[in-house]
């Protein structure tokens, strides 16, 4: 016989997850708050207090602190007595500094391009369109190109996210024998500047749309490859660069639907000469029940795209099929993300 105390615990603690879960919107909000104010950046390595951190954002103590002490209860930050906290090596991620810094893609989260469209997902699930464009009456990237604000969060976050996904890249493929690699919509250029940085007598071309690679250049020469990396604007739609030993797109195919995702695919296949490689960096769902990450970032991709997705491995398989390329391997990173890769047919 069930003891009813124990399945009443059961119960608790089954409702207690729930609840957790259902309250999410509040730790993504409290952390891109925090991201935004640059709380993390005023800690550095010492211990502040509430007021001190207060004072130094321009912001009510009594609501920093509840806002620390929260974050604290999570990991961010440690408290300590008298309302004073410190970093965690977690929360230093939050850091501008920190060498992977997320702070970009934190302050996303809780902006307004971003956080209204998810709050009508049930448009997305409903009609299966993006909700981006009934809440803002355009598509994203049009948005983004007419709205410098906005554009400039979006880009941020892309930079904060290749901070540490282009390591896990270059250290998972080897690329050393490649001599020129076409890095497709590789915005200010964090792939590329690690592709070459690794691989010292490989060439780049790093290859957007002109507004994009504004602040490239100062990019490459910091990271001292500037001499080796050609910045091309263009259209992925139309044409890229040709001739390259190989073309490879970062977070680009799950943006849109299998026919542009195609469309995008068959330029690069013109442009290609026989034995090149294309590599495709972006999440693959794998089969049974795990990766939850992956699966929410696909319903960013509903929510937010031009019906983008994330795909599986056979779906990727078919995608490249149809553009005239043939699935050679999938290799895993350290991060949430794979290497497809694929040669011409």
């Amino acid at each position: 016989m069930t003891n009813p105390k124990r399945a009443r615990a059961k119960e608790i603690s089954q409702a207690t997850l729930l609840m957790n879960l259902i309250s999410g919107k509040y730790l993504s909000q409290a952390i891109s708050v925090a991201a935004e104010l640059g709380v993390a950046d005023v800690l550095g390595n010492g211990v502040k207090s509430a007021a001190e951190i207060a004072a130094a954002v321009n912001a009510s103590e009594d609501g920093v602190y509840r806002l620390m002490r929260a974050l604290a209860s999570v990991g961010l930050f440690k408290p300590s007595d008298k309302r004073k906290f410190k970093l965690t090596p977690l929360g230093k991620l939050l850091r501008r500094d920190s060498v992977t810094s997320v702070r970009g893609f934190s302050c996303l989260i809780g902006h307004n391009s971003t956080w209204l469209p998810w709050g009508d997902l049930r448009h997305s699930v409903r009609t299966g369109e993006p909700a981006f464009d009934h809440v803002f009456g355009v598509p994203i990237f049009e948005y983004l190109g007419k709205t410098p604000e906005a554009s400039a969060v979006f880009d941020a976050a892309m930079t904060s996210l290749s901070t540490f996904e282009s390591t896990a890249v270059v250290n998972a493929c080897n690329l050393s024998r490649i001599g020129t690699i076409v890095d497709i919509a590789g915005g200010r250029g964090y792939l590329i500047a690690a592709i070459l940085k690794a691989n010292r007598k490989t060439r780049g071309i790093l290859f957007d749309l002109p507004h994009v690679t504004s602040g490239a250049a100062e990019l490459l020469r910091e990271r001292g490859v500037a001499a080796r990396c050609e910045i091309v604007s263009g259209d992925f739609f139309t044409s890229v660069p040709d001739g390259a030993d190989a073309y490879i797109m970062k977070h680009i195919i799950h943006d849109w639907d299998d026919e542009r995702a195609a469309q995008i695919l068959r330029t690069c296949h013109r442009a290609m000469p026989s034995g090149a490689r294309l590599l495709l960096v972006d999440v693959v769902i794998p089969t049974g029940n795990g990766l939850p990450y992956g699966k929410l970032l696909d319903l960013e991709m509903l929510v937010m795209t031009p019906r983008g997705r994330e795909r599986t491995r056979e779906e990727f398989r078919d995608l490249l099929k149809q553009s005239g390329f043939r699935l050679t391997r999938v290799t895993p990173t350290s991060t949430y993300l794979s290497v497809v890769e694929a040669i011409k047919a």
